[in-house]
């Protein structure tokens, strides 16, 4: 048993240590009766001392108390798990964007594995794996009954290796193989781009490089845009953002809502709780602003939208979101591993949680599947193709433009075609575009 205690002092979590000194205050508060918690903890001793002497193998002493301690931390919820030395830096890497795997982030449910998103321009991205997809098997072998981090072990590999991933997805009959190539992932947290004159922000994740990011690509694309005066309004676009850090989040909220609450968090005691509150200033002086979010906006993704929605800063366009409320604490622990613990819960400045629930849409916006067009049919005509005035011999000219004019309105014309086209490419973010490009139509002007 000695053998043990000092086995387990090493590198564990003390609730699971079995000593008699550290039961002591445990059985100094039963008043001389013998404490629950300790009988437990010298049953968990004599199996441990079992398995090691009879089970058909040598057992690694060390995986078998990390195993226990992750068992005891994931029965807890999806999202508690022990930190491996290992794992441990690797999630240091990943939150400054750049590490080695597909590109997913994943849950558990109901015993599988689920995607809570894929990350942009990333090996699952590219090989169509979406929010919402299962993952039941991995090269053939079944992830049920595995728990979340060895799952994802499993699809862990070198940089260049294949895995063959069953997907099970909803409206599918039944379930796919998809072939996936090993990559290092650089994620580029923020992209910018001008459509029409709103600027559209895409985030991908909340890492250490999202605040300064938005920073940059928002200048970026005011100055091609000639200056703020030019911009009908924002959209920052947080579809399949499975979040990050806290502290981005709080940072990108901030950039536009002038004051008030951001976000609450609140624990299991009441000193546990905490409130992160607006500083003066709006990074683009309250110009309207739509945000676009679906099943795989995540964590810090919904404490963003669920943040300007109730201040009315933004409009939240697209599907409810996915609705993971809770807030993990990463513990360090002796042996260089870490403990992910959740702590909390977020709540938006209206007191909502978002647990379960997550963010729901003010105005829903599904985005249709992508059309393939059948090899030999005809090209409908359409409403812009079909033939007006303008292409009719001898029309009369328009004589109430002048030349300037005539040109200035060909070029709105042309971004009208450009928005339109959108449609067919990105459906949800044309209609966020086009909400902004309305309300600056109707705007009153001093």
């Amino acid at each position: 048993m000695r053998k043990f205690v000092m086995a387990a002092l090493g590198g564990t979590v003390a609730g699971v240590l079995l000593t008699t000194q550290l039961a002591g205050p445990l059985i100094a508060q039963e008043a001389g009766k013998q404490s629950p918690v300790y009988e437990q903890l010298d049953l968990f001793g004599d199996i441990f001392e079992r398995i090691r002497a009879q089970y058909v193998e040598e057992v690694d002493s060390k995986k078998l108390i990390e195993a226990a301690i992750n068992g005891m931390l994931s029965s807890l919820d999806p999202h508690s798990s022990y930190l491996a030395a290992d794992d441990f830096t690797d999630m240091q890497v990943q939150t400054r964007g750049q590490f080695g795997g597909l590109g997913i982030e994943v849950t558990q449910e109901e015993g599988f594995i689920k995607v809570v998103s894929p990350m942009d321009d990333t090996p699952a991205d590219k090989a169509g794996i979406k929010a919402g997809d299962f993952i039941t098997h991995v090269n053939g072998e079944s992830v049920l009954g595995l728990t979340l981090d060895a799952a994802v072990d499993m699809m862990r590999g070198e940089v260049g290796s294949e895995i063959i991933i069953t997907v099970v997805r909803e409206g599918v009959a039944d379930p796919f193989d998809v072939s996936i190539i090993r990559d290092t992932i650089k994620l580029t947290a923020v992209k910018g781009r001008v459509v029409g004159d709103t600027v559209v922000l895409r985030l991908t994740t909340f890492n250490d490089q999202t605040f300064p990011g938005l920073e940059a690509e928002l200048k970026k694309a005011v100055e091609e845009l000639g200056g703020m005066d030019k911009v009908n309004g924002l959209v920052l676009d947080l579809r399949n953002n499975p979040g990050g850090l806290l502290n981005q989040a709080i940072m990108v909220s901030d950039a536009f809502i002038e004051k008030g609450e951001i976000v609450s968090t609140r624990g299991r005691s009441a000193q546990d709780g905490e409130r992160f509150n607006a500083e003066p200033g709006d990074m683009i002086g309250g110009k309207p602003m739509v945000v676009l979010i679906n099943g795989g906006s995540a964590s810090a993704s919904e404490i963003v939208a669920g943040a300007l929605q109730d201040h009315r800063r933004a409009i939240v366009v697209g599907t409810k979101s996915f609705g993971k409320g809770s807030v993990q604490s990463v513990i360090p622990l002796r042996g260089d591993g870490a403990m992910r613990l959740t702590t909390a819960r977020y709540y938006t400045p209206s007191g909502r949680s978002i647990q379960a629930l997550g963010i729901s849409p003010d105005i829903v916006v599904n985005q249709p599947a992508a059309k393939v067009a059948e090899e030999g049919t005809e090209e409908a005509v359409t409403e812009d193709k079909a033939r007006g005035e303008a292409d009719l011999r001898g029309i009369l000219s328009n004589d109430s433009m002048t030349e300037d004019e005539k040109r200035q309105y060909q070029e709105e014309q042309e971004k009208a075609a450009e928005a339109a086209k959108m449609r067919d490419e990105d459906y949800q973010l044309a209609y966020a575009v086009d909400i902004l490009k309305g309300a600056a139509a109707i705007a009153v002007k001093p």
